[in-house]
C-alpha cells in the first residue's frame, strides 16, 4: 500500500509542473496578424535581395545586421552592441571591432562572429555573383580574394571570439561609412550548416534560420497538388531574438505571435477584407484599385528602382547608341500614370543615397540626367545611326502585373522604332532536391545569373545609403564576380550587364582610393554621368510604399531602405483575429 501511495505521489508531482507548463502554453501568445505585404517572393537568400522589391520587405523582418537604419534614417546598433576603430600607423594595421549582443537564431543558437565571417567570405568568393562585394572590398586581401590569387580564409575578416567580429582593412577608412554598409540587408550574417544543406537552401522552412525579429514558419509559394496547399507566408517571432529567455517576456522585443500572408487570395481580394475590418495591413494595392485609393494610402518614398538590365554582350545591345535611343523612347511620366505609386527615375543613384553627408542628397545634388518625358524624334535619329540589324529581342520579366504593365508599354514603344519585342515571364519551379527536400528555384535568378537574358527586368535596390555601393559594382573589379565559369579562368568579370568601360574603370579606381564621404562625392557624381551616356541600364521608375493601415493596428513604420517594421505593432482587433485563423488549417512543408 506504502508503494502504491508513494507512486501516486510521484505521478502527482511530475503531473503539477506539466500543468505548470501547459498553463503557460495556453497563454495569450499575442496577436495573429493577416496581412498582405506585397506581391509573392520566391527566396529568402539576402545575397540576392537587390533584385526584387518584394524581397526587401520580408527580408527586414528574419534578418538583422550588424547595424541597422532606423525610420529617421540613423545608422544605430543591430546585432553589434559596441565597436571600436584602431590604426596603427608605424605597422599599417587597421582593424574594426564589433562585440555582439546576446542575440540568438530561431532554432535557439547563438548568433556568433562566425556568422558574419562566413556570410561575407560566401560573398567574396570567386565564383559567388554578387554587387555586395563592393562594399567589402576595402577589407584586407579582399581584392585578391575575388581574384582567386589567395585563400577565402585571407580575407581579413575574423572571430577572435563567440562575440567579438574583427574586421583587418588594406588602408586607412571613415568607420562610419563601413557601418553604412553593416547595415544592408545584404550583409546580414548567415548560419553556414543551414546554407550549406542543399542548393535551394533558403525556400525550405525546416533548414532556413533566421536572426531577425521574424522567422519563416510557413513558405509555400506556389500551389501544391500533392499536398492541398495554397500560396502562404507566415512568420512567426523569434523568440529568441534579444531575449533573456529565462528573464524576458516573449513580447518584449517582439509584439505579434505571427504575420499570416495568404497568397492564393489576390491583392484586391485582400483589400476587400481590410474593407471588411478583417485584415488590418495591406502593403500592396492592384494595379486595378490604385487610382480609387491613391488619397487614401500612406505613401512613402523607397530605394528600389524598377530597371531594365540590357545584355551589352550581344547585338543590338552591344551598341551604346541604341541603349540610349531605347531609353530616349520611353516616356517614364507615362510609366508612373500606370504604375501609380512610382516616381519617374532621374538618375541611377536613386533618392535617399546621401552626398558629400548624412544631410544632403544624391539625387539632389547630381540633378536629373535621365528626362521623365520621352524624346522618339532623337531616338530615331539614334537607331538609324546604329544601322541595326538584329531587331528581334525578349523582356524577361517576373511574373507580377506590374512588371508585366511595364513591359507590355516599352515593347509597344520599342515597336515604333522598328523592334519585334517578346516578352517572357519566368517563375518559380517546385522541386525535391538529391537529399529529398522539396525546394523551389527561382527560374528568374537562374536566368539573371547565367546571364541568359536579353533585356531583363529587376528591383533594382540600392545596397546601402552610401552612392558607392550603387555605383561600384559597374566597374569589373567591383561587379562581384571573378571566375569565368565557361572557361573556368579566375579574372575581374564586367558587370552583369557585360558593361566593361576603361573610362568608368578608371573612375571608380580613383574613387576607391579616397575616404570619406566628402571626398568622394564628386567623382561619384562623375562616374554616374559616365553611366548615363553609356545605359548599360535603363532606370524606370521609383517605387513608392503604399499602404493601408486600419486604426486597430499601431506601431508599424517604414525603413528607408524599404522594410515595414513590424516587430512593436499593436493589434487590438487580434482577439477575434485568432479566433478566426485558429480554425484554419495552416500548414507547413516538409523536409523530406
Amino acid at each position: 500500500m506504502k508503494k502504491v501511495i508513494s507512486l501516486l505521489l510521484c505521478i502527482v508531482m511530475i503531473a503539477l509542473p506539466l500543468a505548470g507548463c501547459t498553463a503557460e502554453e495556453e497563454e495569450d501568445k499575442g496577436a495573429i496578424i493577416p496581412i498582405y505585404l506585397s506581391e509573392q517572393l520566391c527566396n529568402f537568400d539576402p545575397a540576392f535581395a537587390y533584385t526584387d522589391d518584394s524581397a526587401i520587405k520580408v527580408l527586414g523582418l528574419i534578418f538583422e545586421g550588424l547595424m541597422v537604419e532606423t525610420d529617421s534614417g540613423k545608422i544605430d546598433y543591430g546585432v553589434a552592441k559596441k565597436w571600436t576603430y584602431k590604426e596603427d600607423l608605424n605597422n599599417e594595421t587597421y582593424i574594426m571591432e564589433f562585440q555582439l549582443r546576446d542575440t540568438a537564431w530561431s532554432d535557439g543558437r547563438q548568433v556568433s562572429a562566425d556568422d558574419f565571417v562566413y556570410a561575407w567570405k560566401r560573398i567574396m568568393e570567386p565564383e559567388f555573383q554578387s554587387e555586395a562585394a563592393s562594399m567589402l572590398m576595402d577589407i584586407k586581401n579582399a581584392k585578391k580574394v575575388k581574384l582567386g590569387d589567395v585563400s577565402i580564409d585571407d580575407l581579413g575578416v575574423y572571430a577572435a571570439d563567440t562575440k567579438v567580429l574583427q574586421v583587418e582593412f588594406e588602408h586607412s577608412i571613415d568607420p562610419n561609412l563601413f557601418l553604412e554598409y553593416c547595415a544592408s540587408p545584404m550583409l546580414v550574417p548567415l548560419r553556414e550548416d543551414a546554407v550549406n544543406k542543399d542548393t535551394d537552401w533558403s525556400t525550405n522552412v525546416s533548414i532556413l534560420v533566421t536572426n531577425g525579429p521574424f522567422t519563416v514558419r510557413t513558405f509555400v509559394p506556389v500551389r501544391s497538388s500533392s499536398n492541398k496547399q495554397d500560396k502562404q507566408l507566415v512568420l512567426e517571432r523569434n523568440i529568441y531574438f534579444r531575449r533573456d529567455v529565462e528573464n524576458d517576456s516573449v513580447k518584449k522585443y517582439v509584439t505579434p505571435y505571427r504575420l499570416t500572408v495568404d497568397y492564393e487570395n489576390s491583392a484586391d481580394a485582400a483589400l476587400t477584407s481590410y474593407e471588411d475590418g478583417n485584415t488590418p495591413f495591406i502593403g500592396y494595392i492592384s494595379l486595378s484599385q490604385r487610382a480609387e485609393y491613391a488619397d487614401k494610402v500612406e505613401l512613402n518614398d523607397t530605394m528600389s528602382t524598377h530597371t531594365y538590365v540590357f545584355n551589352t554582350r550581344i547585338a543590338p545591345f552591344d551598341n551604346a547608341d541604341v541603349r540610349r535611343a531605347l531609353s530616349l523612347a520611353i516616356d517614364r511620366n507615362a510609366i508612373v500614370d500606370i504604375v501609380k505609386f512610382a516616381k519617374a527615375a532621374s538618375g541611377f543613384v536613386c533618392e535617399g543615397v546621401t552626398d558629400a553627408n548624412k544631410k544632403t542628397d544624391f539625387r539632389e545634388v547630381g540633378g536629373t540626367l535621365i528626362d521623365a518625358s520621352a524624346n522618339m524624334t532623337e531616338a530615331k535619329n539614334l537607331i538609324s545611326k546604329a544601322n541595326v540589324k538584329n531587331k528581334s529581342f525578349t523582356i524577361t520579366i517576373r511574373p507580377n502585373e506590374v512588371d508585366r504593365a511595364v513591359a507590355e508599354y516599352c515593347s509597344k514603344v520599342w515597336g515604333e522604332l522598328g523592334f519585334n519585342v517578346k516578352i517572357r515571364e519566368l517563375s518559380i519551379t517546385r522541386y525535391e532536391s538529391e537529399k529529398e527536400y522539396l525546394l523551389y528555384a527561382d527560374d528568374f535568378m537562374t536566368a539573371y545569373n547565367a546571364k541568359d537574358f536579353d533585356v531583363i527586368a529587376i528591383d533594382w535596390q540600392a545596397a546601402s545609403t552610401d552612392a558607392w555601393s550603387v555605383l561600384a559594382p559597374f566597374a569589373v573589379t567591383y561587379s562581384g564576380s571573378a571566375l569565368d565559369l565557361s572557361s573556368g579562368v579566375y579574372e575581374y568579370q564586367p558587370h552583369i550587364s557585360g558593361y566593361n568601360s576603361e573610362a568608368y574603370n578608371a573612375v571608380i579606381e580613383e574613387i576607391s582610393q579616397l575616404k570619406t564621404k566628402a571626398e568622394r562625392a564628386e567623382k561619384l557624381h562623375e562616374a554616374e554621368k559616365i553611366l548615363s551616356e553609356d545605359m548599360p541600364v535603363m532606370p524606370l521608375f521609383v517605387y513608392q510604399d503604399a499602404y493601408l493601415i486600419a486604426s486597430d493596428l499601431k506601431k508599424v513604420s517604414t525603413n528607408p531602405l524599404g522594410y515595414f517594421q513590424f516587430k512593436k505593432a499593436n493589434y487590438k482587433g487580434y482577439v477575434e483575429a485568432v479566433e478566426s485563423i485558429a480554425s484554419e488549417n495552416v500548414g507547413e512543408e516538409t523536409d523530406k
